[in-house]
C-alpha cells in the first residue's frame, strides 16, 4: 500500500498538507478574492462600474481558485486538477474558505489514487474527485468552517478586551506564520479575523517583512530589500534555521508597535489583508478599505507598518551584529531563481 501511494504521489504528510497545501491555498485566495477585492475597491472609488463588476466576479470565484491552487500544489494529474475546481467551489459554498480547502485536499488525494486505474479514466477520475469533494464539503466542511470562525471570533473578542496582551500575541504569531513556510493569509482568512485583531496581525506581518528587509540590507542590497519588503520574508527561512537570532529584531518591532496600533491608533483591517503584511502592499490597501483613506490613516499606516518597524529592526539588528549574535552573511538570501 505504501509503495502504491508513493507511486500515486500521495504522501499522507502533515507537512505537505499544512505547509504546501496552505501556501497554494493562499495563492488561490490572492488570485481570486484578494485581487478581486482590490479591483472592486478601485472601481468603487473611481466609479468605474466595469472595474467593480470585474472585481465582484473574481471574488465570487474564490472556491474554484482554491480548488485549482490546492490541486496544482499537490501535483494532481490534469483530470484531477480540473475536477477539483468543482470540489473547491462546493467547499466554498457549503463550508466557506476552510471547507473549500479541506474539500479540495481530500478530492485531490483520492482523485490521484484512482487516476489511470481504469480503462474509463476520463469518466471515473473526475466523477470520484467531484464526489469526494462534494461529500467532504457537505459533511466535514461546515463544522470545520464553524470551528475556525468561532476561534477567530474568540481571538477578536479577546483582543478587544485585552488590546495590549492579545495584540502582541496576535502580531507575533501571525508574523511568524507569515515568515514560516505556512500561509498567514490563509490562516487569517479561515479565522475570519476582522477589526482590531486583524489590525494587530497586519502590524506583526508588516514588521517581519519590513524588519527583515531593512536588517538584511547590507547583505542583500536593493534587490533583497524589494524581494523581502514587498515580496515575502519567507526568503529568510533557511537563514533562520541556521541562526534563529535573526528573527528577534522584526519580532520585537511587532511587539513594540502592535499595542500602539490596538490602543492609541485603533488600527483595524479586514480578513483579506490581515495576514498579508506589506506583500504587494495588500495589507495597507485593505487597511484603507477598513478605515477609509485619509491623511491621518495614511500617516498611521506609514508609521506602524513601515517606518517604525524599519527603525526598530535596524537598530536592534545593528546592536546584535556588534554583539556577534548576528554575523555578516547571516541574512544573505538567494534570489537568483
Amino acid at each position: 500500500m505504501k509503495s502504491f501511494l508513493h507511486k500515486k504521489g500521495v504522501t499522507l504528510s502533515p507537512r505537505v498538507y499544512l505547509i504546501d497545501g496552505l501556501s497554494y491555498m493562499a495563492l488561490g485566495l490572492f488570485s481570486s478574492l484578494i485581487i478581486g477585492l482590490i479591483i472592486k475597491t478601485v472601481g468603487d472609488q473611481l466609479e468605474w462600474t466595469w472595474f467593480t463588476e470585474m472585481g465582484v466576479l473574481a471574488m465570487g470565484l474564490m472556491g474554484p481558485a482554491i480548488g485549482a491552487a490546492v490541486a496544482y500544489g499537490l501535483k494532481a494529474p490534469p483530470l484531477v486538477l480540473f475536477a477539483t475546481v468543482i470540489a473547491g467551489a462546493a467547499g466554498a459554498q457549503l463550508g466557506g474558505p476552510a471547507g473549500s480547502f479541506i474539500a479540495a485536499l481530500f478530492a485531490t488525494e483520492i482523485g490521484k489514487i484512482v487516476s489511470k486505474e481504469t480503462k474509463v479514466d476520463i469518466l471515473v477520475t473526475p466523477f470520484v474527485t467531484i464526489l469526494v469533494g462534494f461529500f467532504v464539503a457537505t459533511f466535514i466542511g461546515p463544522p470545520i468552517n464553524y470551528g475556525m470562525t468561532s476561534l477567530g471570533s474568540v481571538i477578536m473578542w479577546a483582543t478587544e478586551q485585552q488590546p495590549i496582551i492579545m495584540g502582541v500575541l496576535v502580531a507575533v504569531l501571525m508574523g511568524w506564520a507569515l515568515t514560516a513556510p505556512i500561509s498567514s493569509a490563509a490562516i487569517a482568512f479561515m479565522l475570519g479575523l476582522e477589526g482590531i485583531a486583524a489590525g494587530a496581525a497586519t502590524i506583526g506581518c508588516a514588521a517581519q517583512m519590513v524588519g527583515f528587509a531593512v536588517s538584511s540590507y547590507r547583505e542583500n542590497k536593493v534587490s533583497g530589500l524589494l524581494a523581502i519588503g514587498i515580496g515575502t520574508s519567507m526568503l529568510q527561512v533557511p537563514n533562520i534555521i541556521r541562526n534563529p537570532w535573526i528573527i528577534i529584531p522584526p519580532t520585537i518591532a511587532g511587539v513594540v508597535f502592535a499595542p500602539i496600533g490596538t490602543t492609541i491608533f485603533n488600527m483595524t483591517n479586514v480578513k483579506e489583508g490581515a495576514g498579508m503584511g506589506t506583500s504587494g502592499f495588500v495589507g495597507q490597501i485593505m487597511t484603507f478599505a477598513s478605515m477609509g483613506f485619509s491623511v491621518s490613516v495614511l500617516l498611521k499606516v506609514l508609521l506602524l507598518h513601515i517606518i517604525g518597524p524599519a527603525v526598530v529592526s535596524l537598530a536592534i539588528s545593528e546592536w546584535m551584529r556588534k554583539k556577534s549574535y548576528i554575523k555578516d552573511g547571516d541574512m544573505k538570501i538567494n534570489i537568483g531563481g
